[in-house]
Parts: structure tokens; sequence; C-alpha cells
């Protein structure tokens, strides 16, 4: 019995040592990548070189200042992302950038909204008036990456590929019939004939006033899209309208007829046509940098009349908030912070918030 109560402990002994030596390994690597996250990780860029915008990812308002969030210690798969603030900045720096001659646009996948979108695409139009070129490439384009791309000086697409332009549309899911099988009854108190967020649990069809609004915020979307679309790519708006309203895309042959694309390429024939631009090699590969390597930060000034960015992103909150909430108490602190310094002049409030709390309000 003296002997296995021994061994028992020994071996109790021994797993906690190995905990111990996996917790201070742990510890360690979180220190180095964070000591790896603080140092400059910007890619140098040559001369004749183009910067490759990718936007497969979800784009907050701006870029995380986590120094784990982009190291993707327990995800492998992870990337480094850009919040909004920095993809603009990088772009409106590349315009004076005597080493960038032009701009690869891949939109394989997009994972912004419309207002981010349209943001980006406006600092794109501001970019081609340096006169460098974009060249967007893709082998879908949904309607979102497509009125990215529209902009491009050329629109490429793969020959087995397919524009997505159909026009907008919005659904509702209705949930009153489920309900009344299960014999739950919604009792809702609704003030305001638009106030259309409850309709799903009293009603089994959209009411007239929320088809109304919905239409018409729709509509003006939608004539919004088709308008920038058509300055770009020289095509009437009302041709536009014609090609989405009776289906006219529905392959990468129809994409050419109806001039949504310049032609059809496979990657490589594209990655050519980039060399070509930029004076390089075919047997050398293009001169690119990805936009989230791209040093965009330039030396800061000091200034005794200054602006103040405010970010007020996510639902608003009561306390502190976190990064995907509008915290009530840090964001006033933020105003008032920018309101007792004395070199600040102004605050620009940008605000991206479905709504939330009155009170923190």
């Amino acid at each position: 019995m003296k002997e296995f109560f021994k061994f028992v402990f020994a071996s109790m002994v021994g797993v906690i040592l190995s905990f111990f030596i996996i917790f201070v390994l742990l510890i360690g690597i979180i220190i180095a990548t964070i000591s790896m996250a603080g140092k400059d990780t910007k890619a140098e860029v040559s001369k004749n070189s183009i910067i490759h915008i990718s936007l497969g990812y979800p784009i907050p308002e701006r870029t995380s200042k986590n120094p784990l969030s982009n190291l993707g210690l327990f995800d492998f798969d992870s990337k480094k992302t850009l919040g909004l603030n920095d993809i603009l900045a990088s772009i409106n720096k590349a315009k004076t950038d005597d080493n960038i001659t032009g701009i690869y646009l891949d939109v394989s996948s997009m994972g912004s909204g419309l207002a981010t979108t349209e943001e980006i695409r406006n600092a794109l139009l501001k970019f081609k008036q340096s006169g460098k070129f974009i060249i967007a490439y893709s082998e879908i384009y949904t309607q979102g990456a497509y009125y990215l791309a529209s902009v491009a000086d050329k629109v490429y697409l793969n020959p087995e590929g397919i524009i997505d332009f159909r026009g907008f549309s919005s659904q509702i899911s209705f949930f009153k019939g489920t309900l009344d099988k299960l014999e739950i009854e919604a009792q809702i108190i609704k003030v305001g004939t638009y106030k259309s967020a409850v309709e799903p649990f009293i009603l089994d069809k959209m009411s007239e006033p929320n088809r109304l609004q919905v239409t018409s915020f729709l509509g003006s979307l939608y004539d919004h899209f088709l308008t920038k679309i058509s300055q770009s790519r020289k095509i009437p708006k009302d041709s536009l309208f014609s090609i989405a309203n009776n289906g006219k895309v529905r392959n990468a042959k129809d994409a050419i007829t109806y001039k949504l694309a310049d032609g059809l390429r496979y990657k490589d024939q594209v990655l050519d046509e980039l060399k070509s631009r930029t004076g390089i090699d075919k047997k050398k590969d293009v001169n690119a940098v990805k936009l989230e390597e791209y040093p965009s930060e330039d030396e800061e000034k000091s200034s005794d009349n200054r602006i103040a960015l405010v970010y007020a992103s996510g639902e608003i909150t009561g306390g502190e908030g976190d990064d995907a909430t509008m915290g009530s108490e840090r964001i006033s602190r933020a105003i008032r912070k920018a309101r007792t310094n004395d070199k600040i002049k102004a605050v620009v409030l940008r605000i991206n918030s479905p709504g939330g709390s009155a009170v923190a309000s």
C-alpha cells in the first residue's frame, strides 16, 4: 500500500509539472507574439509595384488595436484584416506613391455592406484621378462586388464565370403561423405606423405601410446603384435596368455582349497583362503588395488646430461596452476628452449603429 501511494503521488507531481511547463511555454509564445506584433511588418514597396486588394473578410469601421487579433494564435487559417479607416488611408496614399503604378482588384468574395463598399469605391475613383490603372478580375461577381469593380479601367471575367446582375430585393420571414400552431400569442405594444420590426410575430404578410417604406428605400438604393455603374461603364441607366429586369446576363458571353465586362480571361492571362502594364518580364512574378501589408501610415504632424474623429460603432448599450458595441460611458468619455482639449476645434462623430438603449443614447 505504501508503494501504491508513492507511485500515485509521483504521478500527480508529474502531471502538475507537465501542466506548469505547458503554461510557461504558452505564456512565452504569447509574449513573443505580442513582441512581434509591435514590430513593423509592413512590406517594402519596390518600383513598378501594384497593390493587390482582396476584401473577402468582414470590414469594421477601423482596424483592431488588439495585437493578437490578426496573428491566428488559435486559428491557423486566419489572415490579417484591415478596418475601413486603414483601407481608405492606404488607397489614398497609393494615389501619390511613385512606386505604385496600379491596383489589382480581386473581388472573388466581399465581406462589406453597401455603405462600406460605397466609401471604398469613392476612394478608388479618386485613385484613378492620378492616372494610375485599376484592373478587376473574378470568377463570379456578386452585385456588391460588381458595383465596386465597375470603377476599374478593365473588368475581366473568367470564361466560365458569371455576373449576378438582377436588381435588389428584400425578404421577410413571418412566424405568426408557427406561433398559432404552438398556441402562442405575441402581445406587442407598437407605436408608429411604420414600426415594422414586430410584424413577423403578429402578421402573416407585410403591412402596406411597411411595403411602402421597403419599396421606397430599396428603390432609392437601386437607382443610386444603377446611376453609378452607368457613369463608370458608360452604359445608359435604362439599359442597365432592362438587363437586370429581364435577366439578360446568364453566362460569361452575355456579360461581354451587354458590356458589363471588358473581356473573358483566365487568371494567368490577367497576371500577364499586369506584368505588361508594369514592365515586368512574363517569366518573373508581378511586383505586388497586399493592401494589408502596404505601409500607409504617415508621420504624425502636431498642430494646435485639430479635428477629433470619434467612432461610434455597434449597438448602443450602457456602461463601457466593447469592440462590438457602443458603450455610453466610453463614447461620452471620448467626447468629453475632446471637449476639454484646447487643441481640438471640432469633433466628427462617425456613427454605424442599428440603435439600442434610449437611456444610453
